[in-house]
């Protein structure tokens, strides 16, 4: 899945202009922090001088989490006079004093920002816990105070009112577009009584995202599932007790073993475990995070969250947040998200329920007495997949070595975008696991540097992202980025390879593609760089570059025995990708369920007092959810929606964008090469490297030649026979 860390709280549009152009008065801390900030104040503070090391990363070998509060205090604090000289300029507005001095403003904060709100997320302890408490609401003060500063907002619209007659180029009309969009959704012109309402909103809805993130995080640390015996073990492959070995190991359990609530640990459990008691008890803890009833409960957090959301759509003059969310993306309406959503519904329920009576026969003749729930489909679908397909995922696992798939990943960039990867041991960085990449273009420039962080830790949240430690731009000589990306594979025991099971290689290729639609970046203008494009469009390239992971080409060259380096029996290989559309019914069903009761939610007009758990099971009642399956996101875990609105009423978008990868790699396909040279250098230039240029319509259509059509979608999952050239 992608993560701007920008978006704190609230995040607006465009990923919009980040926290970069702030203005807040600076904070105050509170007295024990004071003192140390006190003692520390004639200290250097990395995060205030120039990054002068290899690639101008950032020094996180000199961080401390103390640096922070100063460092936010004094960015903060440049920030608001900047904005505040724009605002209040003497001459004229113009594209240059106004939105470049925009784009130029807050770059402290902005890099400040970025590592800290990183290392929050993949790195986090108590002091950055608590430091995350304390700054999200100021920054989203500040952020709110620069789009109802009505001085800088008549400056902007009179710069659009004239747009045609400034002489804009094509890229400068693109941005001074998107500010426009971004001050009016953000309470740009809003009358003075209102202002301070929705200033309070945002300000409240910042820290209680915070706190739903921390409390999700927190739910997953506390939790290990023992595994006291060798009975405990029975079904889990060797690389699996390895794994959970390990984890006993770090969580002092004296020679047993453990399972966390990390997927790459949970899910091969519910794959694989014989001991259904344990399942059960497994699955109720990771499906109940952020219910526990106790401190780190999120029920009434995000029924609050909801009704402040409703409330600030209606300040606009939107009937719903949703009405609000939806209407600067591509879908532009609910209705047009929910259509696409309930054509694919139907067709995946019916689907699910004939895999459920399969399961079901299989589990009746294993003598099992009892009706298939969530905890049993995962390791029955299993069972199932190896009598139809003769493929066991612990033998697929064998032949996908993490090493092996990132170089793979980067295989495949070489040969469309001719990109080169060479690891460095140069470069700082937050955790010992975390590895860096300089990245060079075909003509052996330097393009970026990726890092990649790949194991799960207690200090993670859970899941898989692509972030920045610095964006692409070119407004005064050219800026490399600095990509991250995030994932929570199980580490293996000491010694021994990392082995993915196929939908982690794909967790990998997915990220990877988020990474290269930031790193290939090659705009002018930071509000336009890279991801900051609309959120129904931004999965298309990460859901794209999953298909070269399952090309037999690809497969033969880097899915190699872990221990003997043989490549893949060509039998298992067809298995596997004869085995692609297998238990999509499941699949379909489980995230679109999410997706429905996500819009659901942000479609109620007051959303006061919702009983959230209520709230779920009456809309799954509705659409007549199998009981053997639930919702891939239960709501009060539901970090995509609640952590940030990066996915608020948005959660759609990954379908959405689905129809564009399925017609996309189609068009490879039909020219009979995954890496043809013309299609790729389409795809770079205009979806790749073209950032928020263009409407994501007409940048589809400039690679493809035409709109997408939507029949692509449901042959990919195999939810439907429609001949290719139909919609």
């Amino acid at each position: 899945m992608l993560d701007k860390v920008f978006q704190v709280g609230t995040g607006a549009v465009d990923v919009a202009k980040r926290e970069r152009n702030s203005r807040v008065a600076p904070s105050r801390p509170n007295n024990k922090a004071s003192e140390m900030d006190q003692k520390n104040a004639r200290e250097p503070n990395p995060l205030l001088e120039p990054w002068t090391g290899p690639f101008g990363a950032p020094p996180f070998d000199r961080l401390k989490p103390m640096h922070f509060r100063q460092a936010f205090e004094i960015a903060l604090g440049l920030a608001q006079a900047e904005i505040a000289a724009i605002a209040a300029g003497p001459n004229p507005p113009s594209f240059k004093n106004t939105i470049e001095a925009l784009e130029r403003s807050g770059q402290d904060l902005t890099r400040i920002h970025s590592v800290f709100f990183n290392l929050a997320r993949a790195d986090a302890n108590d002091e950055i816990e608590t430091i995350e408490r304390e700054i999200a609401p100021k920054l989203a003060r500040h952020r709110s105070e620069i789009y109802l500063n009505d001085a800088l907002f008549r400056r902007i619209e009179a710069l659009h009112a004239r747009r045609e007659k400034l002489g804009l180029d094509d890229e400068q009309a693109r941005v001074l577009e998107r500010y426009h969009i971004a001050f009016l959704r953000n309470g740009g012109g809003l009358q003075d009584a209102t202002k301070a309402r929705f200033s309070a909103i945002e300000e409240r809805l910042a820290t209680l995202a915070t706190k739903f993130g921390q409390n999700v995080l927190a739910d997953e640390k506390a939790y290990v599932l023992v595994l006291a015996d060798r009975d405990d073990l029975a079904g889990l492959p060797a690389s699996l007790i390895s794994i959970a070995a390990r984890t006993g190991s770090d969580r002092g359990l004296q020679g047993k073993h453990g399972i966390t609530l990390s997927r790459s640990s949970i899910e091969p459990f519910l794959q694989f475990s014989a001991r259904r008691e344990l399942r059960e008890k497994a699955f109720r803890a990771f499906a109940q995070r952020g219910e526990s009833g106790g401190l780190t409960d999120n029920r009434a957090i995000a029924s609050e969250m909801l009704r402040l959301r409703a409330e600030r759509a209606r300040l606009l003059g939107f009937p719903s947040f949703a009405h609000f969310r939806l209407a600067d993306t591509m879908a532009k309406t609910p209705q047009a998200a929910l259509g696409l959503l309930h054509s694919v519904w139907a067709p995946a329920h019916a689907r699910a329920l004939r895999e459920e009576a399969a399961l079901q026969a299989i589990a009746a003749s294993d003598g099992g007495n009892f009706e298939i729930a969530p905890w049993d489909w995962r390791y029955y679908a299993e069972k199932h997949r190896k009598a139809e397909f003769d493929l066991n995922e612990a033998e697929i696992k064998l032949y996908l070595q993490l090493d092996k798939m990132i170089e793979a990943a980067f295989f495949a960039a070489n040969q469309l975008f001719g990109l080169s990867f060479s690891e460095r041991e140069d470069v700082p960085l937050y955790h010992r696991d975390a590895r860096s990449w300089t990245v060079t273009g075909r003509d052996g420039q330097e393009i970026a540097l990726f890092i990649g962080d790949y194991f799960a830790r207690p200090s993670k949240r859970s899941g898989a992202w692509m972030s920045s430690f610095r964006e692409q731009q070119k407004l005064d000589g050219e800026v490399l980025p600095i990509v991250v990306n995030v994932l929570n594979f199980a580490k293996a025991g000491e010694g021994q390879a990392c082995l993915l099971s196929f939908d982690d290689a794909r967790t990998l290729f997915h990220e990877f593609g988020h990474a290269l639609h930031g790193m290939l970046s090659d705009v002018i203008y930071p509000l336009i760089s890279g991801t900051n494009v609309a959120r129904d469009f931004v999965e298309f390239p990460s859901q794209l570059y999953e298909h070269w992971l399952e090309q037999p080409e690809l497969l033969r060259r880097f899915a190699l025995h872990h221990e003997t380096n043989e490549p893949i029996p060509e039998a298992l290989l067809q298995n596997l990708l004869a085995a692609r559309q297998f238990n999509q019914g499941f699949a379909t069903v489980e995230y679109t369920a999410s997706a429905l009761v996500d819009l659901a939610l942000h479609l109620e007009p007051d959303a006061d007092a919702i009983d959230i758990v209520g709230f779920d099971e009456k809309q799954l009642d509705k659409l007549g959810m199998p009981a053997s399956i639930t919702m891939r996101h239960r709501t009060p875990h539901f970090q995509h929606v609640f952590s940030g609105e990066s996915y608020a009423a948005g959660y759609y978008s990954y379908l959405w964008s689905e129809i564009l990868d399925a017609d996309g790699f189609e068009a490879f396909e039909e020219r009979g090469d995954i890496f043809d040279p013309m299609l790729a250098k389409k795809l770079h230039d205009h979806i790749y490297s073209s950032g928020y240029r263009r409407d994501p319509e007409e940048a589809y259509k400039a690679f493809r030649g035409r709109a997408a059509k939507p029949g692509a979608l449901l042959r990919k999952r195999g939810l439907a026979d429609t001949p290719r050239g139909e919609a």
